[in-house]
């Protein structure tokens, strides 16, 4: 008998070795494991029980934070290791998230996440056209604009990636967020602050010479370099697409053979259409 969506299992599909940080601990860890595992989020543990997740989303968005207590997302949603795999694709597009950690009797025993999920699609031979499901409102950006433009873009527009487009509107690559962490460092350098050491209750101190002190302290921020972002088309390639007529499963297939969470739909041409994102093809099972 044929697998379907409703006879997988969270535990069928789940990542068991899954690569986490203990509190306390360090962005640079983070950071770390998110570039050399090429992965999007790291469940926190505290002595072997989740205590919550970083994303490279909180890590952009909150790029001078240093302490994995203040970025991390407390008290994540997670799932069971019986329940469907319907059930995981369901409670992720209904809360808007990528990844489920995976609880058995309150300790962190696996996660599962879109790519996993999508990778279940693929063997389903799901034969629909992914036209029902492909967005066309879709950010995206002009091959010249600088990455750290770019960066801001996303954070605005609340995408996980933008199609990058030539001056003559041609698709020629894809920008994600994982792109920008790749490229992303960290700077350190040193601020400084004036202390007044006088009284704002003094009348006459707009006049007078005010004794103040200097304050120097330490700031490590993640920043995203100037260079354009079609450089990043040098270190990922020609990007994988679709047209409207692709099947479900041809797409998942496609998106997990090449470890990405989107692909552009685009024309005979390459004019780009619209936007196929790993999230969308949940819906074809929920």
């Amino acid at each position: 008998m044929a697998d379907t969506p409703e006879s997988i299992t969270v535990e069928d599909v789940m990542v068991r070795d899954v690569a986490r940080v203990e509190l306390p601990g360090s962005r640079d860890e983070v950071l770390e494991i998110l570039k050399t595992k090429h992965i999007s989020g790291v469940p926190v543990v505290k002595s072997g029980e989740l205590a919550g997740i970083v994303t490279r989303t909180d890590l952009l968005k909150h790029p001078e934070e240093e302490q994995i207590a203040i970025l991390m997302t407390r008290n994540p949603i997670t799932i069971g290791p019986d329940n469907s795999i319907v059930e995981a694709a369901r409670i992720i597009i209904e809360n808007n998230i990528r990844r489920l950690p995976v609880v058995d009797d309150h300790n962190l025993s696996g996660i599962i996440t879109i790519a996993d999920i999508i990778g279940a699609i693929g063997r389903l031979n799901i034969s629909t056209p992914i036209s029902k499901y492909a967005g066309n409102h879709v950010v995206s950006v002009w091959s010249e604009t600088p990455l750290s433009i770019v960066g801001a873009i996303m954070e605005l527009a609340d995408v996980k990636a933008v199609p990058i487009l030539d001056a003559n509107l041609t698709l020629i690559g894809v920008a994600s967020d994982k792109d920008l962490i790749s490229a992303s460092i960290i700077e350190d350098k040193t601020e400084m602050t004036d202390m007044s050491a006088g009284s704002d209750d003094d009348a006459w101190t707009w006049e007078s010479m005010r004794d103040t002190m200097s304050l120097y302290y330490s700031v490590s921020k993640i920043q995203l370099p100037t260079s354009p972002v079609k450089d990043i088309i040098k270190l990922t390639g020609e990007p994988e697409t679709a047209s409207l007529s692709s099947t479900v499963s041809d797409c998942a297939r496609k998106m997990r053979r090449n470890r990405i969470d989107q692909l552009p739909v685009i024309n005979s041409t390459r004019r780009l259409l619209g936007l196929l994102r790993d999230k969308d093809l949940l819906n074809a099972i929920v």
